[in-house]
């Protein structure tokens, strides 16, 4: 049923219903044009006719007088398929003729009039019939006419091909249309597969090309082209962050080991020591700055999206927790965490435990105000096809006007400018996020914070294995969250 809603959703089909639609109605019009034509050519033969008869019924009149005129009618309506006669005298009376009765008045219209009758011998039945009345001496009436049966006859003809058209014309337009959405519908999903592939990061799938030259090959092909040039601007960015991993990285890890060099040999000199752990603290600071910056550039273009693999993001948590549960503790802070149930998803362990990493770090910073109880809340839950992960605080909070700016690069907000951080770590919690199809949102905690990573769910998880991934690094002094 949920292919054949989307066929009826699908443009092809709305315009083969429209198509069908406007034949319809075409065909309704040509077939009333047709029947009003039938009908006024026999409506006009018909006319002659009677007046033929008339007129040669007054000719028997004129030699004959009433009498032959009688005698005549009286043979004709004796004749198989004969017309209609009546024959009146001055009071109405009938003299002769097969009309049993007719309308008040219809005797007294001088032209061609459509009237209903009674037949003799089935007066239980109301006819239809074209007549004229011509007017005799003496005040005699004439009545010449046509039964309708034929007209009628015709006008069912044209209502049944009609509606037999219709139907037929609705079956096949029904199954045209059916058959041609569905070629259309197969050739633009397989072209969405491949789009949401590219979308998660493989730029060397391409979309399909049939071979047919249409208007989806023209499309695709163009796509196609697109993509590549994508491609290789994806390649150049990463040969370029590769580049600057190898020329910026190492001098840096050769500057923080050259200061620790120092520092060992300035046991006699305080002020030197002091400055010499300041140069570390700096600089790995912007090696983190840094990691946290090609990461984020990696996970945005998808070339992070490799290690994919199903995980319980429960288990996960709660190895995060114990992580950080010392570290917490000797800031002041307590843990609850609610992940006992199971949460399957399928992603990079390191990089959501890298993610929940930054966010508990982020809480243990910012996650303390004034008077208010230093808390830090981890929760997992399974909500309609995703995995949601939640890590609150009791702090400050963020302003509903600010939650969207404070997920930029090296955002940071007035109140955060006083400690240490570079504001990237909600940034590369965000990238992560849209690399695995999810997303990343801040919420009200009332009070604090409430940042929630959402996963897509995963079918089913594979037996476990007798090793466990290992847990992020745990947390060194001075190497605290990147916001």
């Amino acid at each position: 049923m949920a292919v054949q809603a989307k066929l009826f959703r699908t443009t092809v089909f709305k315009l083969a219903l429209a198509f069908f639609a406007f034949s319809a109605v075409g065909a309704a019009l040509v077939l009333a044009n047709v029947a009003y034509s039938a009908k006024t050519l026999m409506d006009r033969q018909m006319a002659e006719t009677i007046d033929a008869e008339i007129k040669g019924l007054s000719d028997q009149y004129a030699q004959g007088g009433i009498d032959a005129l009688a005698r005549t009618i009286d043979r004709r309506t004796g004749e198989p398929g004969a017309a209609l006669y009546l024959l009146t005298d001055f009071a109405g009376e009938r003299l002769s003729g097969n009309v049993a009765a007719l309308p008040p008045d219809v005797l007294s219209s001088p032209r061609v009039v459509e009237i209903a009758y009674r037949r003799v011998g089935d007066p239980a039945r109301l006819h239809h019939a074209l007549a004229r009345i011509f007017a005799l001496d003496g005040g005699f009436r004439l009545l010449v006419g046509r039964d309708l049966e034929e007209r009628e006859a015709l006008r069912n003809v044209v209502a049944r091909a009609l509606f037999t058209s219709l139907f037929y014309l609705a079956a096949i337009g029904a199954v045209g249309g059916f058959f041609v959405s569905s070629r259309v519908l197969r050739r633009v999903d397989a072209m969405n597969d491949r789009a949401r592939a590219i979308m998660h990061g493989d730029l060397d799938a391409r979309l399909p090309v049939s071979g047919s030259g249409d208007e989806f090959d023209r499309l695709a092909a163009n796509l196609n082209a697109m993509i590549e040039r994508i491609g290789e601007l994806m390649a150049g960015l990463k040969e370029v962050s590769d580049d600057i991993a190898h020329d910026l990285r190492t001098p840096l890890t050769r500057l923080r080991n050259r200061a620790e060099a120092a520092m060992r040999g300035a046991e006699g000199d305080p002020a030197a020591r002091e400055a010499l752990a300041k140069v570390i603290e700096e600089s790995e600071g912007l090696i983190r700055v840094f990691d946290a910056l090609l990461l984020i550039a990696r996970a945005e273009v998808g070339a992070a999206g490799v290690g994919m693999a199903p995980f319980d993001a429960a288990e996960v948590v709660r190895s995060v927790a114990e992580l950080y549960e010392p570290a917490a503790e000797e800031a002041g802070f307590r843990m609850a965490v609610d992940a006992s149930a199971l949460a399957p998803v399928t992603a990079n362990r390191e990089l959501v435990g890298q993610v929940l990493s930054n966010l508990v770090e982020n809480a243990l910073k910012y996650g303390a105000s004034a008077g208010g109880e230093k808390l830090v809340t981890l929760a997992v839950r399974r909500s309609g096809g995703s995995v949601e992960i939640d890590v609150a605080d009791r702090g400050p909070g963020v302003a509903e006007q600010d939650r969207e700016r404070v997920l930029r690069r090296f955002v940071r907000l007035e109140e955060s400018r006083t400690k240490s951080g570079s504001g990237l770590g909600l940034s590369l919690a965000a990238a992560v996020a849209r690399l695995h199809g999810g997303a990343l949102s801040l919420s009200d905690a009332a009070p604090g914070l409430r940042v929630t990573l959402r996963l897509p769910e995963a079918p089913a998880l594979p037996p476990p294995a007798k090793s466990a991934l290992p847990p992020p690094a745990a947390p060194r002094a001075g190497a605290r969250a990147h916001a």
